[in-house]
């Protein structure tokens, strides 16, 4: 217990710092992450005897990092587009072209591009936005809406848990401890509005920031079972060991993406 506090203790400040300075300074801190979470998932499929073929994801994700930091929403989800198809496209043909062809082969070689890679990309998309105050409180909404759910969700679910949520992937997941995480995440949302309100940042209406809150919280809950439903399918408790008593890089952004590009998605619209 005590290895797990000090590591999340100093996985704050470190993400404070990030959130910080925003702009390259995040984003070359956050690249690194994205990079170590795909070669996680990517490793753990393997361990379970799959054989996915892993460089059209990574050449996808080669080409998307400078088409995030530097192109318009729009050019970036174009460029997202092309990105899906041609992977697609080029790790279809060459699982059907190796001589004992499978197609758990193939899905297992396109999970990480849509679980990982992509999902990455949308943090890294809100590195352009400006000012940098506004961007500071979009990327904290995408880390403290999941985190502060996940440790809602745990705290009471272990506590007060009775009803399990979805025994078949996450036996220890109840509906109770899903509750408090959207009640968990809703706040985190409001607190971040009101500290970034005490400072001055122009925000837009409160009522944006609860339901961020709650569509970003049950995004990171369904990101957080789909790595659980990965994992269990793999036969491993984490997908690696790099922060002790937290697990591998995956294990710390698998609610993350999913709620980071929701949040990115929901910044993007005309009405904010």
């Amino acid at each position: 217990m005590t290895s797990r506090i000090i590591t999340g203790a100093a996985l704050l400040l470190l993400l404070l710092f990030a959130l910080y300075f925003g702009g390259w300074v995040f984003a070359i801190l956050w690249i690194a992450c994205v990079c170590i979470a795909l070669y996680e998932a990517f490793h753990a499929l393997s361990a379970a005897g799959h054989r996915p073929v892993a460089w059209p994801t990574w050449a996808a994700l080669l080409v998307a990092i400078p088409g995030f930091l530097l192109l318009t929403e729009i050019g970036s989800l174009l460029l997202m587009v092309v990105l899906v198809a041609v992977t697609l496209f080029i790790t279809s043909a060459l699982v059907m072209f190796r001589d004992q062809p499978k197609l758990e082969d193939l899905t297992m070689s396109v999970l990480p591009l849509f679980i990982v890679a992509l999902p990455g990309m949308s943090l890294l998309g809100m590195t352009r936005i400006i000012p940098i105050e506004a961007q500071r409180v979009y990327l904290a909404l995408a880390f403290f809406i999941p985190v502060t759910g996940d440790s809602a969700a745990f705290f009471i679910g272990s506590r007060y848990g009775n009803v399990k949520l979805c025994p078949a992937v996450s036996p220890n997941k109840t509906v109770e401890g899903a509750v408090a995480g959207l009640a968990g995440s809703v706040l985190a949302a409001s607190a971040i509005y009101l500290i970034a309100r005490a400072v001055g940042t122009h925000l837009p209406v409160f009522f944006h920031f609860l339901l961020l809150g709650l569509l970003a919280g049950a995004a990171g809950q369904i990101g957080d079972l789909l790595a659980s439903l990965v994992k269990r399918h793999c036969g491993v408790k984490d997908f690696g060991n790099i922060f002790p008593g937290h697990g591998g890089m995956m294990d710390r952004l698998d609610s993350v993406l999913f709620a980071g590009t929701l949040v990115y998605l929901y910044q993007a619209m005309p009405f904010l």
